[in-house]
């Protein structure tokens, strides 16, 4: 049967991954075909005792051996030059119009969703700490249709550009050498040992004004490893370029040792960027990295983890200060036994107004289908979900509390845009009510929300308040 193999792969999450061994046609959105190089390196992490094995999981598609991509979203990059992006689900074609896996690749044409699901993917990761640097300009990055990896090369060469324009920084530095005039402090020792029959030389030490100090160096060693992975031709015209202003520069020798050393004078603002892009690169790409002779490239994230951060972040900013959010809370446990506390129940947030928690959420990284409205499909919610949001509801709220109000909150897509309209009551055996909401949280880098019901009360306590502008389903 005749197949393509691709060096350059675009998925989505829990797309499949088969090796090119197999006779299998790669199917849009739901097979890709990889080297079998590629295929072997994967499938050893995925059965790895390591961390790395979450990443993908061993499994059958269509009778044959193959990899399923998980819940994490990024680049890797296999010994062999294989490079697998994989994007957010929030880019897949509606259910209405293809299955709900992903996988397609460059050689078949630019995808809207592709573009969507990568600025997406980059404005949420602006909420963690260590990418507060990434630009999230949209329009720059569809016009480009670069993929991933190389949208973060690029951002990593403007950012050195532009501390190219603005100077780099030399030092002084303390050197010995036997030269052929006094500079300096003669060191007298080594200067007899060595030249008892050079008289003209002096051993000296001396301070010199060298670019060599551990920010250059390091930013010599990113430039340097990433023209072995770059492929997008503009990328590597200006690598090139901003190599030529490292030529007096020394590679590093230790990663570690440099950034332990780096000192961020006053004027050195323009150096904060490219290092931080430069430690990303030199730690191999991590958060999730292979160890090992055949070390490759891989920067993936866990999606629950990056959708949960940045809602948190987004609504400490458009709540502060009347109401406070409170992440990875955990001071209320399931039970006492032994008068020990057993089982932490740990809410993503929790939001608190007046010293009082108002409401308490958690954040689920899936697509909801607000069209499956009926008893057998529940719209997709999870059993296990409400379990877990009747354990927080019953622990977290003040007895004197009138309305205990939870929310589970979603990615908003082109199918869910609204809350479910109607909330979920609890039984609470008259006590005050206990209510569920099932919300959208919009991801968009001008106006980042969360969909709140009217009848909700934290949306009538915001409105009154005056704590967010608008964060409302009209």
């Amino acid at each position: 049967m005749c197949r393509s193999v691709y060096k350059d792969i675009t998925l989505f999450e829990y797309a499949h991954l088969v090796s090119e061994e197999h006779a299998i046609t790669p199917t849009p959105h739901q097979v890709a075909v990889i080297s079998a190089a590629a295929f072997a390196y994967l499938k050893k992490m995925a059965l790895s005792p390591t961390k790395e094995r979450r990443l993908f999981r061993l499994c059958s598609k269509d009778g044959v051996e193959a990899l399923q991509t998980q819940n994490y979203a990024g680049v890797i990059f296999t010994p062999d030059g294989t490079q697998i992006e994989v994007l957010p689900k929030l880019g897949l074609p509606s259910p209405a119009d293809a299955s709900p896996n992903g996988a397609l690749n460059h050689a078949s044409g630019d995808k809207a969703g592709y573009a969507d699901a990568r600025n997406a993917l980059l404005i949420m990761l602006r909420a963690l700490k260590a990418f507060a640097h990434i630009q999230t300009d949209s329009a720059n990055i569809r016009r480009q249709k670069m993929p991933l990896l190389d949208v973060f090369i690029s951002q990593f060469l403007d950012s050195v550009n532009t501390l190219v324009k603005k100077g780099i920084r030399s030092d002084y530095l303390c050197r010995e050498d036997n030269i052929n005039y006094l500079k300096g402090k003669l060191n007298t020792t080594r200067h007899l040992r060595k030249n008892i029959i050079h008289k003209q030389r002096f051993f000296c030490e001396y301070d010199a004004f060298l670019t060599d100090r551990p920010a250059n160096r390091l930013l010599h060693s990113a430039l340097n490893r990433v023209v072995r992975i770059t492929r997008h031709a503009a990328n590597q015209k200006r690598l090139q370029e901003l190599l030529h202003f490292f030529d007096n520069v020394p590679l590093s020798l230790d990663y570690n040792r440099d950034f332990s050393r780096l000192r961020i004078d006053r004027g050195m603002n323009h150096y904060q960027a490219p290092l931080a892009w430069a430690k990303l690169i030199l730690d191999g790409f991590s958060p999730q990295t292979m160890k090992g002779d055949n070390r490759a490239f891989s920067l993936l994230f866990p999606m629950e983890r990056v959708f949960e951060s940045y809602v948190a972040q987004t609504l400490r900013e458009q709540y502060a200060p009347q109401v406070a959010v409170h992440a990875q809370v955990q001071s209320k446990s399931l039970v006492t036994h032994a008068n020990a506390q057993w089982f932490r129940l740990k809410p993503d947030m929790v939001m608190i107004q007046d010293k009082q928690v108002i409401a308490v959420l958690d954040t689920k990284w899936k697509l909801l289908d607000p069209t499956l409205a009926n008893g057998s499909d529940k719209y997709a919610l999870q059993q296990g979900d409400f379990y877990q949001m009747f354990a927080y509801g019953h622990h977290y709220f003040d007895q004197h509390i009138t309305v205990r109000e939870m929310f589970l909150v979603y990615p908003a897509h082109a199918n869910f845009t609204a809350p479910i309209a109607q909330h979920f009551a609890f039984p609470t055996s008259g006590k005050q009510p206990l209510r569920l909401w099932v919300v959208p949280f919009v991801i968009d880098k001008v106006n980042p929300r969360l969909a709140l019901p009217e009848a909700s009360r934290l949306y009538q306590a915001c409105t009154v308040t005056g704590a967010v502008s608008l964060s409302v389903s009209e």
